[in-house]
């Protein structure tokens, strides 16, 4: 019975925070290497108005739709940014900071003045995702997941999480040696005419699409947290590139699956009646993940960029 409830309850869940914390984490890599860490937390937030607007023009939640109105606004982020950092002369953190706030304080608003009442849309399900809502009705025990009747009903927040995480991952593979000599040395990329810009607006793409199809399902929050706690905890495990990309990996994996038990379990352990959010705790692990690498890693003492030779 154990086996059939967990099935139909925790399994879906559980792989959806796993998928979405890797697909996260793997863009996140280059963005910290890079410096640009803070373009993971303003896509979070400039995605939101593009949702938001997506809705409003089709009157579905629909994947698709979405993820090309949350790429509009990913994109439309971007210029805004360069554009008030040239006009402006101002620090590319401040730009940055400017434009994501502003972009996602409209989203809020957006929801706000919307009629999203008979849809799961709203300001918390932005915030926290809705996770633990995510079962699967025909999940009656592992023999169902080798019947296709059955998994015609698994939640399709997984199927896009599944697909979304294969697509960053061929994106990485393909473009592996590209990304790594542009992040390590652009001087040398662009003398062995690669495209630098485009390349970097490509990996703002690409994080944009892992961050708009997470979005529905676990919230800004843990996008937030994955697109950076596993890639900075893993660059204080290592100094090579290969492995720091492994060590998010493992990271993110464990973030997702120890904070989902201890939403679900935790509470109960110490003696309280109501689990917590799942999204809130898989953040907090990853955070305590960061915490104990900061702290022991064997890499805290070179904190600059990795060497790579």
């Amino acid at each position: 019975m154990m086996g059939a409830e967990f099935v139909a309850l925790s399994l879906p869940p559980l792989l959806i925070g796993v998928f979405a914390a890797v697909a996260c984490a793997l863009p996140g890599n280059f963005l910290l290497l890079r410096r640009q860490a803070l373009i993971g937390d303003a896509i979070s937030h400039v995605v939101l108005p593009g949702i938001v607007l997506a809705f409003l023009a089709t009157g579905v939640v629909a994947a698709w739709p979405m993820m090309l109105g949350a790429g509009i606004a990913a994109l439309a982020a971007v210029v805004l940014i360069e554009v008030i950092r040239r006009l402006g002369r101002i620090e590319p953190g401040a730009a940055m900071g400017v434009v994501f706030t502003s972009m996602f304080a409209g989203g809020v608003l957006l929801l706000e003045q919307s009629d999203t009442s008979s849809v799961h849309l709203d300001v918390q399900h932005a915030l926290y995702g809705s996770l633990e809502s995510l079962i699967w009705l025909d999940g009656f025990g592992w023999a169902s997941l080798l019947d296709w009747e059955a998994l015609q009903g698994l939640p399709p927040e997984l199927t896009r999480m599944a697909l979304t995480l294969a697509f960053v991952a061929v994106f990485t593979a393909v473009l592996w040696r590209p990304l790594k000599l542009s992040t390590f040395d652009e001087g040398f990329a662009q003398t062995l005419g690669l495209r630098t810009n485009l390349l970097g607006l490509a990996l703002v793409v690409v994080a944009a699409i892992a961050a708009v199809a997470a979005f529905d399902a676990v919230g800004s929050i843990i996008v937030i947290a994955m697109f950076i706690c596993p890639p900075a905890a893993a660059r204080l495990m290592t100094n090579r590139l290969e492995r720091q990309i492994g060590w998010s990996v493992l990271f993110a994996t464990l973030s997702a699956v120890l904070g989902y038990v201890l939403a679900g379990y935790g509470p109960l352990w110490l003696g309280f009646e109501n689990a917590v959010s799942a999204a809130g705790m898989i953040a907090t692990v990853s955070g305590l993940i960061l915490l104990v690498t900061a702290l022991a890693g064997p890499c805290r003492t070179r904190a600059g960029a990795p060497t790579e030779t």
